[in-house]
């Protein structure tokens, strides 16, 4: 009598052709790490393999920081976790690591990430929580000797066609970093005026066509139209901007595609509010000479952060502030384009 064979892995589902086109037949961007070679490849080419990120700045946020074993750290925006293991790397032995985030889908993965390279609830504790409230957790686990905080949408977000952060895709308009609270950027549209909508484009996103865009997805509203997805977005402000010449209306339609989708993520998620909180309780919840570091990727970010850096200097709160912005180097930027929009400011407690 022939031996059972032992119970199979299921296969992974098939797909017509040479390359999936649903993102949940994606099986490479769904688990990337598996595929080094093919990961190795894409970075070798100056992009970033989809359903994964790369960190910016580490060298730099590194240095900085100066981290060593024993001390206590948070990181406020922990993501795909690429900071946070480089300095786990520095805080071994005794040292501890707070990664908060709120993004519900990713942090179990990050977690589940960081744990497979050894670091587990000895060195690693993460939480589901909005780093608007870091008094909070300092409340509880005291006072950190150093934060970082990343205000980047990180990639695997942005390649996910379901969380709707792209426009080159087609997917829900949602663009929120927690979709089970709040509500999506379709209902927000729904919900705000022609005013609001021209006013929070310049104000979020610098729109140099926000009447035209604001009036245009008005005026469809007001006639009933559904703006359910990406694409419906994207129509919209193709035909807002019709009246450009043709040579340069490609482009321009790209551009301020870019913007609008960003303009309306940073008002879904309230990240400028959330920033300010942040930026308001953070001196409080380092201890004496604790370092601060964050990266912004939008000018209304690096403004706020370069403002209360200077306000809190001023008052005696940080000894010292960085003076210049600084930015990725230009091999990085080669390596990473994403890079390129990325400024660092950093603090010191007094």
């Amino acid at each position: 009598m022939e031996e059972q064979d032992p119970e199979k892995r299921p296969r992974r589902v098939r797909y017509k052709g040479t390359h999936p086109k649903a993102f949940k037949e994606k099986y490479k961007e769904l688990d990337p790490t598996l595929y080094g070679d093919d990961v190795a490849k894409v970075m070798e080419q100056g992009r970033t393999p989809a359903g994964m990120h790369r960190s910016i700045c580490v060298n730099e946020i590194l240095d900085f920081l100066q981290i060593s074993p024993g001390q206590k750290g948070l990181d406020a925006t922990l993501g795909y976790g690429g900071h946070s293991a480089e300095m786990l790397k520095k805080l071994v032995p005794n040292g501890h690591l707070f990664a908060i985030d709120v993004d519900p889908y990713e942090l179990p993965k990050t977690k589940e990430r960081l744990a497979a390279m050894g670091f587990g609830e000895d060195v690693l504790t993460v939480k589901k929580m909005n780093f608007s409230s870091i008094d909070l957790l300092s409340q509880e686990v005291g006072l950190f000797n150093f934060v970082l905080a990343d205000l980047g949408v990180s990639s695997m977000q942005i390649d996910n066609p379901e969380r709707g952060f792209s426009f080159k895709v087609e997917g829900p308009l949602d663009l929120r970093l927690n979709p089970t609270s709040g509500k999506s950027a379709a209902e927000f549209l729904k919900s705000i005026s022609k005013l609001q909508l021209e006013e929070l484009l310049i104000e979020n996103s610098d729109e140099p066509h926000a009447s035209a865009i604001a009036q245009t997805i008005a005026f469809h509203l007001s006639k009933g139209k559904k703006i359910r997805t990406t694409t419906d977005l994207q129509e919209i402000i193709k035909e807002a901007l019709v009246y450009l010449p043709e040579a340069q209306r490609k482009e321009e339609i790209k551009k301020s595609c870019q913007r609008c989708f960003q303009a309306l993520r940073i008002a879904v998620n309230d990240e400028f509010g959330v920033l300010d909180k942040f930026l308001e309780k953070l001196p409080y919840v380092l201890a004496p000479g604790g370092r601060v570091a964050i990266l912004s990727f939008h000018s209304g970010e690096d403004r706020r952060v370069k403002k209360s850096f200077q306000n809190l200097f001023r008052g005696g709160i940080y000894k010292d502030i960085s003076n210049d912005v600084i930015r990725p180097s230009l091999q990085e930027i080669n390596s990473n384009p994403r890079a390129k929009s990325a400024k660092l400011r950093w603090a010191v407690r007094g």
